[in-house]
């Protein structure tokens, strides 16, 4: 049994991550940009995570309609090809004591 031997260059522990160049990178840039940029979701705590052209969002947002600008501001980005919108509304109760 032959086992390959790894390059310097080579860094095996990185392989499911993109490339910093990849477009998945860029879509993801360009997607948090938009959400910070926007006054209904600038505020909000949403991640943006980017896997093969599909984007992500998740995290927290205070209402219904800040989850649904998210999710239209992402699917504006040229490139994008699906958008999974797994943003969850936050508890507006908050308990006094």
């Amino acid at each position: 049994m032959h086992m390959p031997w790894p390059l310097p260059d080579e860094n095996w522990f990185a392989a499911g991550q993109p490339e910093p160049d990849s477009p998945d990178r860029r879509l993801e840039a360009l997607v948090a940009q938009r959400l910070s940029a926007d006054s209904t979701t600038r505020r909000q705590r949403i991640g943006v995570t980017v896997q093969n052209r599909v984007v992500i969002l998740s995290g927290l947002v205070s209402d219904t309609d800040a989850r649904q600008v998210a999710a239209e501001l992402a699917w504006d980005v040229p490139g994008v090809f699906d958008v999974c919108n797994t943003l969850r509304l936050g508890d507006q109760r908050r308990s006094r004591r």
